[in-house]
């Protein structure tokens, strides 16, 4: 006598799980585009699940308020996460070629919401802080040698410079350039300031 054991397929995530996945990134993408473009305060929830083609209650469902929402999308944690994913000998490279393909594949890089500090007053000095915070010190603490946290702060500064040309001001060279020879020509400076001979 055999006996036959089945064994259930394996279980995919559920539609559903998927949707509201799906819909909370909706949602932040809608509320990182509006802080990019409009003060903290002029922001409403309506227009934030407008962008997201969701309704303000699933807003609400999801985040709890507006302040709990926005406390996310102020904190740099996960994008310091992405930009600086690279060994250390890599890392100028890996900077530079994120932060464009960012800027070209979805249209913004997340890091470059600090140049928009200024629109948002008070809440301003908490994106400000949180940048410093997650991305600079961050990457501070990796570098050796002196003035690590002075070679820091000029490694992003240097990062930061180059989203502005390309995605804010849209310069027409570095737009009509490819990304691997914008790459080649700017990581090496980057680089020399996180690991200096």
């Amino acid at each position: 006598m055999t006996s036959s054991t089945s064994h259930p397929a394996p279980c995919a995530p559920s539609p559903a799980r998927r949707d509201a996945e799906a819909t909370k990134a909706a949602i932040v993408r809608a509320a990182r585009h509006l802080l990019a473009r409009h003060a903290h305060t002029d922001i409403t929830l309506k227009a934030v699940a407008e962008r997201a083609g969701v309704s303000p209650p699933l807003v609400l469902k999801y985040f709890g308020s507006k302040d709990a929402l926005f406390a996310g999308i102020m904190s740099f944690e996960a994008d310091a996460e992405e930009v600086l994913d690279a060994p250390l000998e890599r890392l100028g490279r890996h900077m530079v070629h994120h932060l464009l393909t960012s800027q070209a594949e979805r249209g913004a890089d997340p890091i470059l919401r600090i140049v928009y500090a200024p629109l948002h007053r008070e809440h301003g000095y908490v994106l400000r802080a949180n940048f410093r915070t997650q991305v600079v010190r961050r990457l501070g603490d990796r570098l050796a040698g002196p003035d690590a946290g002075l070679r820091a702060e000029l490694a992003v500064g240097m990062l930061l410079g180059l989203g502005v040309m390309y995605g804010i001001a849209r310069g027409p060279h570095l737009r009509a350039t490819a990304i691997a020879d914008i790459t080649d020509r700017y990581a090496p400076a980057v680089q020399a300031c996180l690991t200096p001979e």
